[in-house]
């Protein structure tokens, strides 16, 4: 399938802005969770964009330095995607769900997440936002098999 086949990249791909080191921290596989103060009702492929912004504080929890130690933090940039299947909190007075989980957040899960080789510079915004068919087509030419 040509990329001209496939639906407007607003159909079937969104995008969601993450602060560092917690971008990196979901494309290194490690945190199949996202928290989010509210749910969303998107399902599908959502591109992961580390926003401008990085979390000083977080890279000092011996959870995040053990699993982005040696990585490159890159802000500003698409750098990887992730299928969104669910969204959900966990109930009060349950333990978390995930050793990445906040209490009284919303936790949007994530799989078959995929790095790219090269990070893509690009504008996010928050709440899942819908991106452009250029940025679709750069993160296609890296991750040729994504698809709807």
């Amino acid at each position: 399938m040509s990329t001209g086949t496939l639906p407007p990249a607003g159909d079937w791909i969104r995008g969601i802005s993450i602060r560092q080191p917690w971008a990196t921290a979901i494309v290194a596989g490690a945190k199949p969770i996202e928290n989010r103060p509210q749910h969303w009702s998107w399902r599908g492929w959502l591109l992961l964009h580390a926003g401008l912004q990085t979390d000083r504080t977080a890279l000092r929890l011996p959870l995040v330095a053990r699993t982005i130690r040696g990585r490159d933090l890159p802000t500003g940039a698409v750098i990887g995607v992730a299928r969104l299947t669910g969204c959900h909190q966990d109930p009060d007075g349950s333990p978390p769900c995930n050793e990445w989980a906040e209490p009284g957040r919303w936790h949007l899960e994530f799989t078959d997440i995929q790095e790219l080789a090269l990070p893509i510079p690009a504008r996010g915004q928050l709440g899942p936002w819908k991106p452009t068919e250029d940025l679709v087509a750069q993160v296609r030419q890296q991750l040729p098999d994504l698809r709807p």
